[in-house]
C-alpha cells in the first residue's frame, strides 16, 4: 500500500485566517461564525491592520483609514461597523477650546479615530496639534494634553475628571457633513479568494442584528453595562450596512484625510469598493 502525504492546503482552498476588533461593537459582525466553522482572532484595530499587512491575516475588520493605506487592501463584505449619529464609543474629551488645541493624546488602539479627530479640529478649528499616544490601559488622568481620544469600550462610560467640552465623534462627523460615518470594514489582502467568506460574513451580521437583545444581555455585564444600556448601544447607535451613503462617506473621508497628508494621495476609493460589495 503507498501512503500518500495530503497536500497542504493552500491560502485559497484552506479557512481564510480572520481577524476582528475586539470591542463590543463587533460581537453583531461575528455573530455565529465560530458555529459555522471560521475560527476569529480578535486584537485592536490598529494591530488588525498590521497583521494584515504582515500577511499574518487574509482578512480582517480593518479601521477604515488603513483602506487607503494598505496594499491593493479590497472591501469585502457590505457588513461593517459605521454610525449615522452619535455613536457614544468614540469621544475626544477637551481640557480647553477645540481652537486652542495644542496636544492631543490618541488611543493607542485608534488610526480612523484618529485620523477624523485630527481632520474636525484642522478643518473646523484650523488647529494642527502635537501627537500624543495614549498607551492601552492608560486613562484620561494618564495625560496632560489638551484634548484626548478615547475609543471603545472605554469611552462608553462615565469618566472621571473635568472637561470643557466632549466631542461624540460619530455625532460631530454626521453633522458637520450630512453623511454617515464607517470605522472599519471587512478588508483581505491582494490575491485572496474571498469568495466563500463574503456571504459567511453578511450572514454573520444579519444574524447579530436580528440577536441584539441575545448579545446585549450576554456581553452587558462584562462591559460594565445594564442590559438596556448595551442593546440601545447597539442598536441605536452602530450601523452595519455599507449602502451608497456608506460609500460616499469613505470618499469624503479619504479626502479630508489626503488633504492634510493623512492618506496617500491619488487613491482610488473605488477600486476598493468592488460593485455588488
Amino acid at each position: 500500500m503507498i501512503n500518500r502525504i495530503a497536500p497542504k492546503p493552500s491560502r485559497q482552498t484552506a479557512n481564510p485566517r480572520i481577524g476582528a476588533v475586539q470591542y463590543l461593537n463587533t460581537k453583531p459582525l461575528v455573530y455565529g461564525l465560530a458555529a459555522r466553522g471560521i475560527d476569529v482572532a480578535y486584537d485592536l484595530p490598529s494591530r488588525l491592520a498590521d497583521q494584515l499587512s504582515a500577511g499574518l491575516l487574509d482578512v480582517a475588520l480593518i479601521p477604515s483609514i488603513e483602506l487607503f493605506r494598505g496594499a491593493d487592501y479590497r472591501v469585502v463584505s457590505d457588513a461593517c461597523i459605521g454610525c449615522r449619529g452619535p455613536v457614544m464609543s468614540v469621544k475626544l474629551f477637551f481640557r480647553t477650546q477645540p481652537g486652542r488645541v495644542a496636544r492631543l493624546a490618541v488611543d493607542e488602539g485608534s488610526r480612523t479615530s484618529a485620523t477624523l479627530a485630527r481632520i474636525l479640529l484642522a478643518e473646523r478649528h484650523g488647529v494642527v496639534p502635537q501627537i500624543d499616544v495614549l498607551p492601552i490601559g492608560a486613562g484620561l488622568a494618564d495625560t496632560s494634553a489638551d484634548a484626548v481620544l478615547l475609543i471603545g469600550d472605554r469611552a462608553i462610560g462615565s469618566q472621571p475628571g473635568s472637561f470643557q467640552l466632549i466631542w461624540d465623534l460619530g455625532d460631530e462627523w454626521c453633522r458637520w457633513t450630512g453623511l454617515p460615518f464607517v470605522f472599519a470594514v471587512w478588508a483581505a489582502r491582494p490575491a485572496i479568494d474571498a469568495r466563500r467568506i463574503t456571504p459567511l460574513l453578511a450572514a454573520a451580521r444579519d444574524a447579530g442584528r436580528a440577536n441584539l437583545a441575545s448579545i446585549a444581555a450576554a456581553e452587558a455585564s462584562s462591559h460594565g453595562l445594564t442590559v438596556p444600556q448595551c442593546l440601545s448601544y447597539l442598536r441605536d447607535n452602530l450601523h452595519y450596512e455599507l449602502g451608497p451613503r456608506e460609500r460616499a462617506a469613505l470618499v469624503r473621508f479619504y479626502r479630508h484625510a489626503e488633504a492634510i497628508a493623512l492618506a496617500p494621495k491619488g487613491f482610488d476609493v473605488a477600486t476598493a469598493l468592488p460593485a455588488g460589495v
